[in-house]
């Protein structure tokens, strides 16, 4: 049976997650995709630079601190030892991170494990190690499949790498199954269709999680304002409309996320329209069903010679 071998970088709650929810679909009639089903993806490598992880089995890993999302399914024991990572510069705010690995180190394991997809689950604001893992996907023949809002999908330099090379990209950004990009994007578009203008928005969100507290650091959050902005209302602002994206780091929420919404705009006559929406969902979960797709996706259009970027419709930019 074909399988769709996938390498974790960063094993974190988004990890976490992704893990559980292929054990926990595992033997069900979740829907195939792409040809693939549930039980046909198996982990074959992981990365980390955090030391309470390195070395663990996966199986392990995924529970380490200061992981913290919700435990819906039993993982068990992998046989995938926790790789020590790259240590790009972006790591430097990490206390006692380890990882002095280089990217042809890294595709030698990619190589060794036979993985198809590299799934890049690094915190928010990692630029330069981003580039690093996807440049060993390269080297190892693998697709690359870029969670978080580096610049890489939007970067031609790097979409035109992965063409040339005949290997799947998708990015940048995941967005979630039912999540707060999700619903604003479907609240601006159902009121430009009815034909409001709009003048302003704005999203607030809250989380307790590592990705939320990498946040707090503008320049880690620029990027995922800009994700955000292109996911919320890209193309449906008019000139001088102003978009906003908040994120507020709060421990005890854990892995919840707590997200809240205002649209304004002009009605019929130019009369004022105002919404204002809430919404908490458990981060993590939420958008590993996507994931899951994404791997999927991008091991079909391997066997199918396709490379470059993967326009699937799961990432926010």
């Amino acid at each position: 049976m074909s399988t769709v071998n996938v390498a974790l970088v960063g094993i974190g709650n988004c990890a976490s997650s992704l893990v559980q929810g292929v054990e926990y679909y595992r033997d069900t009639d979740y829907p195939e995709c792409a040809g693939f089903a549930v039980r046909q993806v198996a982990f074959t490598a992981a990365f980390d630079v955090t030391p309470e992880k390195i070395g663990k089995d996966l199986s392990e890993a995924v529970w380490a601190a200061p992981n913290n999302a919700a435990a819906f399914a039993r993982v068990p024991y992998a046989g995938v030892p926790v790789e020590e990572g790259i240590l790009g510069e972006d790591f430097g705010d990490l206390a006692g991170a380890r990882g002095g690995r280089t990217p042809e180190q890294v595709a030698g394991v990619l190589r060794a494990t036979g993985t198809h997809v590299v799934v890049s689950y690094l915190p928010v604001g990692h630029q330069r190690a981003t580039e690093l893992y996807a440049e060993a996907a390269l080297l190892a023949g693998c697709a690359f499949v870029n969670c978080m809002p580096a610049v890489l999908a939007r970067a031609p330099e790097w979409a035109g790498r992965f063409e040339r090379a005949g290997l799947p990209l998708v990015g940048d950004d995941l967005k979630s199954q039912f999540g707060s990009t999700l619903v604003h994007r479907a609240l601006v578009d159902a009121l430009t269709a009815a034909g409001v203008r709009l003048r302003s928005t704005y999203q607030l969100n809250a989380g307790g999680n590592m990705d939320f507290q990498a946040m707090q650091d503008p320049a880690r959050m620029a990027g995922k304002k800009a994700t955000k902005a292109q996911g919320m209302a890209a193309g449906r602002m008019p000139d001088g409309g102003q978009v906003h994206v908040g994120a507020e780091h709060v421990p005890f929420l854990r892995d919840r996320k707590v997200a809240y919404i205002r649209i304004d705009g002009e009605a019929f006559g130019g009369t004022p329209l105002e919404i204002e929406l809430r919404m908490s969902v458990e981060d993590s979960p939420s958008a590993a069903g996507n994931t899951l797709d994404a791997v999927r996706h991008a091991r079909r259009a391997m066997l199918e010679g396709r490379g470059g970027v993967l326009n699937l419709g799961l990432m926010k930019a």
